[in-house]
């Protein structure tokens, strides 16, 4: 993307980077150069080499390029704009510039030509052999193969790459400049590196100044950015920061004959009257269940958990009033969520966050859909005895889903595509429910885990019931209900819920109290 600046600032940046010799572009660490006769004396000296010839220089000589990191802005305004800078993603692996990590991607106004489409932006960091110059290169040999063709200056495009950070290096070259003009002055740069490399000088002679301080000082905007979640086409994205958010509904159906709550009362033929009503009762994705994950349940194949799910995913995509809904798949296996997206799911729910199947997270990075990691400890026979958090359940949590995110980017998952779920009842007993609602908000914004949606799953809860005096899980509307409006006061994106018309209204009046 073009990130113009003022002349004074243009001219600053060039007396900055302008290198002192001309005949070197790329400006490295100075040190003294050895040449070949010298190196292989020191190679004798320390390997015992031949004088004949130096195994270690040929060996080197043979050897790959080293792989740099490098840090790419990407931005689009036209067309199905996270489409286009997920297909840049994809670009950037197949020509060999691996993507290590995303940023998460924001919605911003546009600049200069004010009569365009609001951009998407964000960054990634890449792992390439490549020298900056080399880079440029096949970044814009991607934009010509996406069709980008540049109509005005500043103007709409459909994908826009920048090289923004080398290594340490800086770069003074007609075509470009490294590190990036813009970095300093621009929010939507700032952002997504601030999310990447926050303690990051981006000036290599002023190492002081790191990529937070830069976001910190710019002057606050008239809108405040938010993150946006893809979630399906027909489906709004969803924006974590943005403080007057509508919190979605998503409505549970369990397909399971065990389920603690539901489990056996959903048949064939009430299946559409079901979806029918939780789409009235304001529901905008629906999960699907076919695999309880109560403690004490049997086990089934990952064959018998794909048989109940497909037939149920099918039936609702033939209902018409289910084409601006989202379909979740509740699994924590790899086969039944592949099976899954191809019959139409939106979204894969994981209770494990990828931990109780080794193709989990692979499987997700492939299948391209947005994914919620829930925290959970052991699996659903053994959860129940692993609640012990001598470090608080808060900062514990939030340690364990960043370890979990880790893996997930580590893993190919794009930051954009992550939504996180705290794992109410899920290793947690009793207070430790009660206080990971209190302190949602704080668990929201814990370092590294802003920005990203959440979702809350309280319903019919055995810790509801206890409090309530209420045994059994269908009757526990009131106590789910404090639950919900609670969560949406902590900053929740979505409620898992089962009573979906009830909660339905909590929380309209919830969000009509607290994000107005």
């Amino acid at each position: 993307m073009k990130l113009p600046v003022s002349p004074r600032a243009w001219s600053a940046c060039s007396r900055r980077f302008r290198p002192a010799s001309t005949s070197s572009l790329f400006s490295r660490p100075s040190g003294p150069r050895l040449t070949k006769s010298a190196m292989d004396q020191s190679c004798h000296r320390n390997h015992g080499c031949s004088s004949g010839g130096c195994a270690c220089s040929a060996a080197a000589a043979s050897a790959p390029a080293p792989k740099r990191k490098a840090y790419v802005a990407l931005g689009s305004n036209l067309g199905d704009r996270v489409a286009m800078i997920e297909q840049a993603c994809r670009e950037l692996d197949a020509r060999g510039i691996k993507v290590k990590r995303t940023s998460s991607l924001w919605e911003t106004e546009p600049m200069y030509v004010l009569d365009q489409d609001r951009f998407v932006n964000g960054a990634c960091e890449v792992e390439t052999d490549l020298e900056p110059l080399p880079l440029l290169d096949q970044l814009q040999a991607i934009e010509n193969s996406m069709g980008r063709k540049k109509v005005i200056d500043k103007g709409p495009r459909n994908i826009d790459l920048d090289v923004l950070l080398y290594e340490n290096e800086k770069v003074d070259h007609e075509r470009l400049k490294i590190p990036h003009i813009g970095i300093p002055e621009r929010d939507f740069v700032l952002r997504p590196l601030a999310e990447l490399i926050p303690t990051k000088a981006i000036y290599p002679d002023r190492p002081w100044r790191l990529v937070q301080d830069y976001l910190n000082d710019l002057p606050p905007s008239k809108e405040p950015l938010s993150t946006m979640t893809p979630i399906c086409s027909s489906v709004k994205p969803l924006t974590a920061l943005k403080a007057t958010r509508k919190t979605q509904v998503m409505a549970i159906l369990n397909i399971t004959p065990d389920s603690f709550s539901d489990g056996g009362i959903h048949t064939p033929d009430s299946l559409r009257d079901t979806v029918r009503a939780f789409i009235r009762g304001g529901a905008t994705m629906i999960d699907i269940g076919g695999q309880s994950s109560s403690p004490g349940t049997p086990d089934i194949t990952a064959d018998e958990e794909i048989s109940r799910v497909i037939p149920v995913i099918e039936l609702i995509r033939s209902i018409p009033e289910t084409h601006e809904v989202a379909i979740s798949v509740d699994t924590y296996r790899a086969s039944v969520a592949e099976a899954a997206v191809k019959a139409g799911a939106d979204i894969v729910n994981d209770i494990s966050a990828g931990q109780l199947d080794p193709r989990m997270l692979s499987t997700m990075a492939q299948l391209g859909k947005t994914v919620c990691l829930m925290h959970m400890r052991g699996n659903p026979g053994t959860m129940s005895k692993l609640n012990d958090y001598p470090d608080g359940i808060v900062p514990t949590i939030a340690r364990e889903l960043l370890e979990r995110v880790a893996e997930a980017e580590a893993a190919g998952i794009r930051r954009w595509r992550i939504i996180l779920d705290p794992g109410l009842g899920f290793a947690k007993v009793g207070e430790q429910n009660l206080h990971v609602l209190r302190h949602f908000d704080e668990l929201r914004n814990w370092p590294g885990l802003e920005g990203f949606p959440w979702l809350l799953g309280s319903s019919r809860k055995s810790f509801i019931g206890k409090i309530t005096g209420v045994p059994k899980p269908m009757d526990r509307i009131f106590g789910t209900a404090t639950t919900v409006a609670a969560a949406v006061q902590g900053g929740a994106d979505i409620v898992r819920v089962h009573d979906v018309t009830e909660m339905g209204q909590v929380v309209k009046m919830a969000d009509a109290i607290w994000r107005y």
